[in-house]
């Protein structure tokens, strides 16, 4: 993130100087593993809330959380809701406003004696050891690190410096983001669990979208999560990270949250009932199936354990494409593969309308300097391409107010095809999601959520909220929106351009 994460906007790993020494890298070892017994989800809660659903609707349906703020919301009043058990993995959280409310409804369900399992990457853990350990130090409360680096450090440049020498296995991340309550119901989707993914950063709010579930698709969920806690690659957290001896993180953690986070011991049944209800109701009928990147077995570098499967799935929906494919993706950097998919859906006659990040609104100047060699192709290709506006009108509605000095970045991964077929997970369209990084995903047969789809998408598309971005009459590529028209990225500085001009020369499209 641009507000609080990266070190350095020029990369996605900190720093072009590091990124080409880590070109020039090569070694992968498996990090050190502990030796676990195998742990699966405990069996469906019996929980009378279930019961009432179940009665209430009895095909599968699905509900849409279009706000950052419907995201916060959801998360915690499905942590609420649990009465057996929690399933969380994430690629980023964060102990700022948002990141801290979780952690609080999380230790009062964890009280409640409902059963966690906190599944997180080791890409972003600097600075928050005690806020870890702190929820690892609960009795009921099981936290792990996916692919831990060997050699630690509170700077991420000097973290990725540090462990060159395994670069091939570092580079490989757990992207996905997943909550499972009580093995009945699951929210999938893009978000990170930090401020700016749930419209509460002071200077940089992201759009995206997930989706929440009861359905047959849930069983999916859990034996992916099963799969990955199981894998040898999720380790304990004091094997990550030891825990000083005189610890006491976790009565640190609930004093500091009683000031910070407060949460109600002894959520309103009634209450949640209610919500449950309500969205229930709401939700569109459809069918899904729940895919994702299988964890490796030895090497992810290895073609044969390359994490590929969500990435073979989403590109046989473009190839089957008959009228129209609509794609966002905060990353945008197609394979020869996805360019060839896409092409040959606008050669059948459907139409490809992209939604993007623009130089301004990108949070990873790399990702962009890599996408910007792609524009011209994908034009000539027949797509119709659209880039966020960092200070779209209509940014209000993911954000909180005041929002005049605040900016908006993309982050959703949305694949619409034809009428009836949707796409919600946490997959951009790049080398990173693609063939890197494992990812999650439902495809989602229904009309009336890929009509809801679009109908929340329509204004993204406007021009006060995106550029579109196409060749002019003397063949140069020129940004146009409700101003005018522009021969340039509108709103990046000069420098900016410059930065994106320079990394773009550089060998990184596969690393994006």
């Amino acid at each position: 993130m641009r507000s609080n994460i990266s070190a350095l906007r020029v990369d996605k790993f900190g720093g072009a100087a590091a990124l080409l020494f880590i070109l020039l890298a090569t070694g992968c070892a498996r990090p050190k593993t502990a030796d676990l017994p195998i742990e699966t989800e405990l069996p469906p809660s019996q929980a009378p809330l279930w019961s009432a659903l179940a009665a209430a609707r009895t095909d599968d349906w699905f509900y849409l959380l279009n706000t950052g703020m419907e995201g916060l919301e959801w998360r915690l009043k499905m942590i609420d809701s649990a009465t057996t058990s929690i399933d969380l993995e994430t690629f980023l959280w964060q102990p700022d406003s948002s990141g801290m409310q979780i952690q609080a409804h999380i230790l009062a369900a964890a009280d409640r004696g409902v059963r966690v399992r906190f599944l997180l990457d080791d890409s972003f853990t600097m600075h928050e050891d005690l806020a870890l350990h702190g929820l690892d130090d609960h009795p009921n409360i099981d936290l792990r690190i996916y692919n831990p680096l060997r050699h630690r450090s509170n700077s991420a440049f000097w973290r990725e410096l540090f462990n060159i020498g395994e670069f091939s296995r570092i580079n490989h991340r757990m992207h996905n983001k997943l909550l499972i309550i009580d093995g009945r119901a699951a929210l999938v989707g893009g978000r990170n669990l930090a401020d700016e993914y749930f419209g509460f950063d002071a200077s940089m709010n992201f759009r995206d979208m997930e989706v929440i579930t009861t359905g047959v698709s849930v069983a999916g969920t859990i034996r992916h999560f099963d799969a990955f806690w199981n894998s040898g690659w999720a380790l304990p957290l004091g094997d990550v990270i030891p825990e000083p001896a005189d610890a006491d993180s976790l009565n640190e953690l609930r004093e500091r949250l009683v000031t910070s986070a407060p949460v109600p011991a002894n959520p309103d049944p009634e209450l949640l009932d209610e919500a449950w209800l309500s969205i229930e109701s709401r939700g569109f009928a459809g069918s899904a199936d729940f895919y994702f990147d299988e964890p490796a077995v030895e090497d992810p570098a290895a073609p044969d354990y390359a994490p590929d499967q969500l990435a073979g799935e989403l590109q046989r929906l473009i190839e089957n494409a008959n009228q129209e494919v609509i794609i966002i993706s905060a990353y945008l950097v197609p394979t020869d593969n996805l360019h060839d998919a896409i092409k040959s859906a606008e050669q059948r006659g459907a139409e490809v309308r992209i939604l993007t990040n623009s130089l301004k609104s990108n949070n990873h100047l790399a990702a962009h300097a890599a996408y910007r060699g792609h524009v011209e192709k994908l034009i000539d290709n027949g797509v119709d391409l659209y880039e966020v506006r960092v200070k779209a009108t209509d940014r209000n509605l993911y954000m909180q107010s005041p929002v005049d000095k605040k900016e908006l970045g993309l982050h959703a991964k949305l694949l619409l095809v034809d009428d009836d077929i949707a796409f919600i997970g946490s997959c951009n369209l790049d080398p990173r999601s693609l063939k890197i990084n494992t990812e999650v995903g439902l495809i989602i047969r229904s009309f009336e959520l890929n009509q809801a789809l679009r109908q929340d998408l329509n204004i993204d598309f406007d021009p006060s909220n995106a550029w579109k971005v196409e060749r002019d009459n003397k063949g140069k590529v020129v940004w146009i929106g409700a101003e005018g028209v522009f021969p340039g990225p509108p709103d990046a500085s000069q420098i900016e351009r410059l930065e994106d001009w320079f990394i773009g020369l550089l060998p990184i499209d596969q690393e994006m």
